[in-house]
């Protein structure tokens, strides 16, 4: 299924310009607005997962646009490309919720590099991936699957803020039910491009188990060793040891809260490196053969101004899904 993509510019040529620079290996649809208010119908027609506004267009201009979506609570991912290169300007899109900035004319090597640094491709992937799954899910057991994991998460989220004195950004997390196939495109989908590492800890309890499995971007060490005033130099053995405490943290908070809920304690396993410095590609393929058909809960954690990214993902096994819907059923019931 191709990722819908939404070009806004009044400029014919610009428009055309902006697409021939889009890389050849993007599965994309591509639609056209040429102003601000035929730009807002097409988000609400056709929800393109990736906007490239204009500043500088008739009857309504992309500063109007950006408040717009905002206002009517939208969701896109939006990239600013214009000629207006002023420090005001660049600042003022970002504040207003786009992502990124391009220059007029379109450079395509910028344009990679800002489609990869934001993982725009990846995300679409995942985006993809929720929608093309969600019917498996009853929509109302998804929301109390949701609303659990907000819950767990945010308890885990005040641990972690505690322990590294930051603000900790909490995602909505997604849950979906995913073939082997499936779960191992959505691994790779978190930064196919990064070396990461990764642990993983099994739990039990009351006729449910999985595996919860961390990963961290090895770009990330640094800063977690900062904010944990780890001193000296560092090396696989300490970076493993700050692994290792923060999916502890991470980990134990998101089970013991969702234990709690549930009414349903869990026993969790010793932590299991899954590897270090590699590929995500490579730990899914290592570790694959465990997996099968599951429940998949994923929570991207990330840190207020600090360059920290992890993912934790919970993998409930096939057999449990029918003591979890039970479970969930029952905390509907009025």
């Amino acid at each position: 299924m191709a990722t819908p993509i939404l070009i806004c510019d009044d400029s014919r040529l610009a428009r055309r310009q902006l697409a021939r620079s889009l890389p050849e290996d993007w599965d994309i649809q591509i639609e056209y607005a040429e102003n601000g208010l035929q730009c807002i119908e097409q988000i609400r027609k056709i929800n393109p997962e990736i906007l490239f506004l204009d500043l500088n267009m008739p009857q309504m201009d992309g500063y109007e646009v950006l408040q717009a979506i905002q206002e009517q609570d939208l969701h896109v991912l939006t990239v600013v490309v214009s000629g207006d290169i002023q420090p005001t300007a660049h600042q003022r899109v970002i504040e207003l919720g786009a992502i990124d900035f391009i220059q007029k004319p379109c450079d395509i090597n910028k344009l990679a590099e800002i489609i990869e640094k934001h993982g725009i491709k990846d995300r679409a992937i995942r985006e993809r991936l929720a929608n093309s799954l969600g019917e498996q899910l009853d929509p109302d057991i998804r929301d109390i699957y949701q609303e659990l994991t907000n819950v767990a998460m945010g308890q885990a989220g005040d641990l972690l803020a505690r322990l590294l004195n930051v603000f900790v950004k909490l995602p909505i997390p997604n849950v979906n039910v995913l073939e082997v196939s499936e779960l191992d495109m959505a691994l790779q989908s978190i930064d196919s491009n990064a070396s990461t590492s990764g642990v993983c800890q099994g739990f039990i309890g009351g006729g449910v188990s999985g595996e919860a499995l961390l990963l961290l971007n090895d770009s990330s060490f640094k800063e977690v060793a900062s904010l944990m005033n780890f001193e000296g130099e560092l090396n696989s053995k300490n970076e493993l040891e700050l692994l290792m405490d923060i999916s502890n943290i991470l980990i134990g908070a998101v089970l013991t809260g969702l234990s709690k809920q549930l009414d349903m304690p869990f026993s969790q396993g010793h932590p299991v490196v899954m590897g270090q410095h590699c590929d995500v590609h490579d730990l899914v393929r290592t570790n694959k053969s465990r997996w099968q058909r599951t429940l998949a809960i994923e929570i991207s954690y990330g840190i207020e101004n600090h360059d920290i990214n992890c993912d934790l993902m919970l993998l409930f096994t096939e057999d449990s899904l029918k003591t979890l819907k039970y479970k969930v059923q029952y905390l509907l019931e009025d």
